[in-house]
């Protein structure tokens, strides 16, 4: 009795620990998959593709969500800030353009353009990546380090509304930690902003 006691219970446990793997993404901890999109320049890029990089900021955001036009300028202002120290931000846009049509390829190339961002920005063509990421939301934040490690995951700061009203740079403050070879503290917060639109 004991034994198919404890092989119910490795089951389940085995069951949920997949289950967790694949509607969850990436831990704090895991080695994040590099990939190949195609930016708004119309060429492809990849992690491994950005030379001199002593981690990277991978953010989902997108063009329609007035929380990822709310941070907009934030994530201009921390390219500027962070990509001359080697942590450049690679921003991707992972809806379904069939969902919402502001979110399409062209629409992306004019946001770019209309914004000025100094960052790449891709798309999630065929919705591939932000699954394996465990994104849910934009924007949604994975801070790697070079050798593509999770080290933190959440929102870019504690005040989606009112960018004067900040009191923690969550980011920034997880970037300055690994520049000082420290582990960022907190390594997770909670992602706010619009739904991910999948394909119907």
């Amino acid at each position: 009795m004991k034994k198919v006691l404890f092989a119910c219970v490795v089951l389940a446990l085995t069951a949920f620990t997949n289950h967790n793997q694949h509607a969850g993404g990436y831990h704090v901890g895991d080695v994040a998959t590099d990939f190949s999109l195609k930016g708004t320049d119309g060429n492809m890029h990849s992690l491994s593709g950005i030379e001199n990089a002593n981690g990277y900021v991978v953010i989902f955001t997108c063009n329609h969500c007035p929380y990822a036009k709310a941070y907009e300028d934030r994530i201009i202002q921390l390219q500027a800030e962070f990509g001359p120290k080697g942590y450049p931000i690679v921003a991707i846009n992972p809806n379904d353009p069939s969902v919402v049509e502001e979110d399409s390829y062209d629409n992306m190339k004019k946001r770019y353009s209309e914004k000025g961002f100094n960052f790449l920005y891709l798309i999630d063509e065929g919705q591939t990546i932000y699954p394996q990421y465990g994104a849910t939301r934009t924007p949604h934040v994975f801070l790697l380090d070079k050798n593509r490690v999770v080290k933190y995951i959440g929102a870019i700061d504690d005040n989606a509304s009112n960018a004067d009203k900040v009191k923690e740079r969550y980011l920034a403050n997880a970037i300055n930690a690994l520049i000082a070879g420290e582990t960022p503290s907190p390594a997770s917060t909670k992602a706010i902003g619009c739904s991910i639109k999948k394909k119907k």
